[in-house]
């Protein structure tokens, strides 16, 4: 049985705990090893073994029903593709309504529920993830995404268990920051729930931020529709399905999937939009932003937008920098998930004096990754995640066969027979401007570009004009100066730095998230900075002797 929402009036209707509430302290999530033998191990298995077998048909959920349209998607093995994991119903223009109106509906009981028992039910999800819904939905992510066991165990399990736990931990950090009063007033500002419905964009890579997109508003007492990428419907159903078991009421968030155009047109001409929070491409966010900024003059609120979109990312290697940690890195940065963490490294600067040394290094090390099916746990990658990617990759790597201002050093095989299939790839550019070191790719290619040592500081400035993106970055060097001058030249390039490490694996908590330029508005995910997106504050002063007279004193006659 569920709550109805309708019958919440205020919010002292909860509020009869007149203690001030501590927050659980968060901590990280442990990362299972799964190694052979390991209970985790076998537990994934058999849920991996389950889905393989059923072939389930995802609805969407509307104010807490399934709800069918008849117009069918199908969720994919990427690693598989003529395996269909489970059909999903579409939206359309009415269910975006339907979604509206039943956001609508919560809204007020929601925002108006005491914080304590919101971060309550989002606590709850955090540990039913961390126990017996963690291998479904790493499951799940392993197949629909196709990611490997690590990876999934990384992002599906304990990033998105970071993010409930820290999100409810920062609330009384948020809600106690208070003005001063002078005497005989008391001044307070009160954290509301935005005025309408916030519109969550989520992207089929990462299932943490998927799950994030949409509580972390709906922590703040927002309620929200929820149009997840249509590649990674399947592990959107689980999170809805696992948030109702925490006891999220009916409406709070509203699962729509289907085409990203017709739903979000609607959405975001919609004149009770509130917000936008939103991970995907660069293009579909600009795209979004232009139907907002079409339609201000209908909102009723003008709408809090925030987006994290594009990278490419890259890594710096000084002459001082250690070999053995820059190759290891290198791999693990632009090759973990297949190159699709929009963190991935993607363009590397080696200078010469390294580049003799690291090129049969790095060749061998990358032609020794092996890649296919994700449930065998020996690969370390898997596919990319659907036709249009993998197009996209090959024409770039065959590009780059052909034309004389690069070299592919290794991989470059691409086969779509059975999966989408790309191997990694690595490119030496000898034009620092040359195509893959300033385009996106979103797959498992590296392009390298070798700088003279002497051309060090210069190549920094190179570095941070040559793409207009600005998440993630690495510097690698043992000397100090170096690094700091690294830090200087490229303050604004990355919105995530990284010193003798790779640029990706944020932890929430640690490494808040996010980049500006054309990455985003660099709100940084898993920290108070991106929840404080979510409210808007009401500021009231109470005066306890008001004045009885108009007139000052200055008035008076001398």
């Amino acid at each position: 049985m569920t709550l109805d929402l309708s019958l919440v009036r205020s919010n002292s209707d909860f509020s009869m705990n007149n203690t001030c509430v501590q927050v659980p302290r968060a901590h990280n999530e442990a990362v299972l090893d799964y190694a052979p033998g390991s209970s985790g191990r076998v537990a994934l298995k058999a849920e991996l073994g389950k889905f393989l077998s059923d072939h389930s048909e995802v609805p969407l959920v509307i104010g807490g029903r399934d709800v069918t349209t008849g117009e069918l998607g199908s969720c994919i093995l990427p690693h598989e593709h003529q395996h269909q994991l489970a059909k999903y119903h579409r939206g359309n223009a009415e269910t975006v309504d339907q979604a509206i109106a039943a956001a609508a509906a919560a809204r007020p009981g929601w925002s108006e529920m005491a914080w304590e028992s919101r971060a309550a039910i989002f606590l709850k999800a955090a540990d039913l993830l961390a126990g017996r819904y963690r291998q479904k939905l790493n499951a799940a992510t392993m197949l629909n995404q196709s990611k490997t066991p690590h990876q999934a165990e990384i992002d599906a399990a304990c990033e998105l268990i970071d993010f409930w736990r820290f999100n409810a931990s920062y609330l009384p950090f948020i809600y106690g920051q208070q003005p001063a009063s002078a005497p005989g007033t008391w001044n307070y500002v009160e954290y509301r729930a935005l005025e309408g419905f916030v519109f969550a964009v989520t992207p089929f890579n990462f299932t943490s931020v998927a799950g994030n997109l949409p509580t972390s508003p709906a922590l703040m007492g927002n309620t929200v529709v929820w149009k997840p990428a249509s590649t990674a419907v399947f592990t959107a159903y689980w999170l809805i399905k696992l948030l109702e078991e925490a006891g999220l009421p009916p409406g709070v968030i509203n699962l729509v999937p289907g085409n990203g155009e017709q739903i979000g047109n609607i959405a975001l001409g919609h004149e009770d939009l509130a917000g936008v929070h939103f991970t995907g491409s660069t293009g579909v966010f600009r795209s979004m932003l232009g139907v907002v900024g079409t339609n201000i003059a209908g909102y009723k609120n003008y709408p809090r937008v925030v987006g994290e979109t594009g990278g490419k990312n890259f890594v710096f290697a000084h002459p001082s920098a250690d070999l053995d940690a820059l190759v290891a890195n290198l791999v693990r940065g632009a090759f973990e998930y297949q190159g699709q963490k929009c963190s991935a490294a993607s363009r590397a600067y080696i200078p010469e004096s390294l580049w003799s040394r690291l090129h049969d290094r790095l060749r061998d090390e990358v032609e020794s990754i092996k890649f296919g099916d994700v449930t065998d746990f020996t690969n370390f990658m898997g596919a990319v995640i659907d036709k249009a990617a993998f197009d996209k990759l090959r024409q770039y790597i065959d590009s780059a066969k052909m034309d004389s201002g690069a070299d592919v050093i290794c991989g470059g095989g691409c086969d779509d027979s059975q999966g989408y299939f790309v191997a990694p790839t690595v490119i030496r550019a000898h034009d620092p401007y040359y195509t893959t070191m300033q385009t996106e790719l979103f797959g498992p290619i590296l392009t390298v570009y070798v700088y003279k040592d002497a051309d060090y500081a210069d190549t920094l400035d190179l570095c941070d004009r040559t793409s207009p993106y600005a998440l993630t970055g690495a510097i690698f060097a043992q000397e100090r100066t170096a690094i700091d001058l690294a830090l200087g030249r490229l303050r604004q390039a990355a919105g995530n730095f990284y010193i003798n490490d790779k640029p990706t694996g944020a932890v929430v908590g640690q490494q808040p998230f996010g980049g500006s330029r054309a990455s985003g508005t660099n709100d940084k995910a898993g920290s108070s900075l991106n929840l404080y997106r979510w409210v808007s504050a009401r500021t009231v002063k109470e005066t306890f002797a008001p004045v009885d007279d108009y007139r000052y004193p200055f008035m008076e006659e001398c």
